[in-house]
């Protein structure tokens, strides 16, 4: 069995758990393994009717009153229960921040580790492990691909010892849209949370409402190539014909000609768009991880040597202030 995590806020689902969702499905088809989806949650929560249009065998409820909000221990303690009673051989979930936060932590309780932030992955069979043993108890283990040195190596990991495997995948690495439909049988499971450690307290809020560029299907980057701030206006009005967000390298940002939260890259936000123009963006290695995952890749850059062409699937080697101009006329016919 292969549990999945789905993270939600007030039962409003974090797109990146349809992400998790196809990526055990993906393993669960490889491997032969049935896929549980697993909400925790203070109710019966609608989320869980959603979560059943998938192709999945159940979708469980970790009920608990103290679950209303999330907490790293509120969380714990529910998945560590519900994995003792499920036993499964996969745990796969999504890169974000609350995963981070609480799933170390319940693999420290069973004595187990986290492989995180993976880009891909690969069946194998276990004799090519070594001394790894059949991670199923089958025939075939995983091989696991996550990036290191700021992307610019790929290594490949593989878990021994017994399961449960905890699995994270960086965002974009799977396609929430291609997640299998199908029906599933809904089941309340109540658990057990201990006295929290931490007083809760209302959510914190930006002065501003932020972004988050994680849900954005459509982005339009700006990179050094913009010249000036003032110069950001076109690439608004660009974003606005498609209606895209705006987003940035972070020499812009730290520029303050953009806000922070605008940032693509190991620094900032990583995204998986299906459409990112790259305007006046090099390419430089640190944008590349965070951006790289977008279906399609377009690039505008004065420079054809620059890194962005390596993986942009259009690309056009030109003055962006001549070009764009264009694509927003042409758009606007398109619409008209």
């Amino acid at each position: 069995m292969i549990l999945v995590f789905i993270e939600h806020k007030n039962c409003v689902l974090n797109k990146t758990s349809l992400e998790a969702i196809t990526a055990a499905q993906a393993i669960g088809k490889d491997l032969g393994l049935k896929v549980t989806a697993v909400i925790a949650c203070d109710k019966d929560c609608s989320l869980a009717q959603e979560i059943a249009g998938y192709d999945l065998e159940k979708v469980i409820v970790a009920k608990n009153e103290k679950l209303g909000t999330y907490t790293p221990d509120g969380y714990a303690d529910a998945w560590e229960q519900v994995i003792k009673v499920r036993n499964p051989q996969y745990v796969v979930m999504s890169h974000t921040y609350q995963v981070r936060d609480f799933a170390p932590k319940v693999a420290a309780r069973l004595g187990r580790e986290v492989v995180g932030d993976c880009i891909r992955y690969r069946t194998t069979p276990s004799a090519e492990a070594a001394s790894t043993p059949p991670q199923t108890g089958g025939e075939l283990g995983l091989v696991l691909t996550r990036r290191i040195f700021l992307g610019k190596l790929d290594a490949d990991v593989m878990v021994g010892g017994d399961a449960p495997y905890f699995v994270t995948f960086q965002s974009g690495a799977f396609r929430g849209d291609a997640a299998a439909k199908g029906s599933a049988a809904v089941e309340t499971m109540d658990v057990t949370v201990r006295d929290l450690r931490m007083t809760l307290e209302e959510p914190f809020q930006e002065a501003k409402a932020t972004v988050d560029l994680t849900k954005s299907e459509i982005i339009v980057a700006v990179g050094r190539g913009i010249k000036s701030q003032e110069n950001i206006a076109i690439a608004q009005e660009l974003a606005d014909a498609l209606g895209a967000d705006l987003a940035a390298s972070r020499p812009i940002c730290d520029a303050d000609w953009l806000p922070i939260d605008r940032q693509i890259g190991s620094s900032g936000q990583t995204v998986a768009p299906k459409v990112y123009i790259a305007l006046g963006i090099s390419g430089a290695i640190q944008h590349i991880v965070g951006m790289k995952n977008a279906s399609t890749i377009i690039a505008i850059n004065k420079d054809s040597e620059a890194p962005i062409f390596d993986i942009a699937d259009y690309g056009i080697v030109g003055d962006l202030f001549e070009a764009v101009p264009v694509l927003i006329e042409e758009i606007k016919k398109a619409k008209s």
